[in-house]
């Protein structure tokens, strides 16, 4: 749980990912996808258990793997740390998903917010909807594969860093209400859920304190935040969302889904740019967050003689 260790896995996020043959993340989707392809299950109840032992397996194996690292020196663990890490592959897509909407390439700006940062059908999307879907995803994903892996190992080392890893992962391969996941992917989905209720909070607070910082609206982002932290369907993505959406002045809206700050105007690609802006503080003080020392442990009481 070296400080020094998480510093140096953020220096190294800004050379780009390692080759897919030797990056966790791809070793994770390799076994969630296996282990789907030989699920079996008719009935709700033994779909839940065969996707919950699933989850399960691996993520014993995420943890172990985990704990051996944590035995290495502080700078090989930032090594290790960094693939957990997506700061750079997270702005770079916003960024192309920004210079698409500029260059009035609107086909372009869809086909990269598919491929780098939503799951959702794109082909009809608005100018405006391509651009709130990028500030949504970025807000999103800062907490999700920024903040979290690193206030994991903060609290448990590599092996809850790990963990929290293939969580979200899972969670991304196998966390959706769809007939064939609906029950097989409900573990991995409330997993991730309970890992990321405190990195989605601490992101929000940390964004709320950046906003003024950046010249940005601080009382519209904290007044969006009280109204919409729990307008989304899940539990902790509202939480940012939201921040980001009163920060830049913003309607942030999935279609029939959720509308964060209604008041907003519409998004456009220039938003996107102060997004990055307020992500990037929003880390720098997230990271100042993990930098402080834990409270001394309490020493334990002596009995009575």
């Amino acid at each position: 749980m070296s400080r020094r260790a998480l510093l140096l896995a953020l220096a190294l996020d800004a050379l780009g990912e390692p080759p897919a043959r030797w990056h966790p993340v791809v070793w994770m989707g390799s076994y969630l996808n296996a282990a789907r392809g030989r699920w079996q299950a008719a009935t709700p109840h033994a779909q839940l258990l065969e996707g919950g032992l699933g989850w399960v397996g691996g993520a014993t194996l995420a943890a172990l793997a985990g704990a051996a690292a944590a035995r290495l020196p502080w700078p090989a663990q930032g090594v290790i740390l960094k693939p957990l890490l997506a700061r750079r592959a997270l702005l770079s897509a916003v960024g192309e998903v920004e210079a698409a909407l500029h260059a009035n390439d609107l086909p372009e700006a869809r086909r990269l917010l598919a491929w780098h940062l939503v799951s959702r059908d794109t082909t009809h999307l608005s100018a405006a909807e391509v651009a709130g879907a990028a500030a949504e995803s970025l807000a999103e994903n800062l907490s999700d594969s920024v903040v979290a892996p690193l206030l994991a190992y903060r609290a448990g080392g590599l092996p809850l860093a790990a963990l929290y890893r293939y969580a979200n992962t899972a969670d991304a391969l196998w966390g959706y209400r769809t007939p064939d996941l609906e029950w097989p992917g409900k573990v991995a989905a409330h997993a991730d859920d309970l890992l990321n209720l405190a990195p989605a909070r601490l992101t929000a607070a940390c964004a709320l304190l950046a906003t003024p910082l950046l010249g940005l609206d601080g009382r519209a982002a904290f007044r969006a935040w009280r109204s919409g932290r729990r307008a989304t369907t899940s539990p902790n993505a509202g939480h940012p969302m939201s921040v980001f959406a009163g920060a830049l002045g913003v309607r942030l809206d999935k279609r029939g889904v959720y509308v964060l700050n209604p008041g907003g105007r519409e998004p456009g690609a220039s938003d996107l740019r102060d997004a990055c802006r307020l992500a990037h503080l929003t880390l720098i003080l997230a990271t100042l967050c993990l930098m402080l020392p834990r409270p001394p442990a309490r020493p334990a009481r002596r009995g009575r003689p």
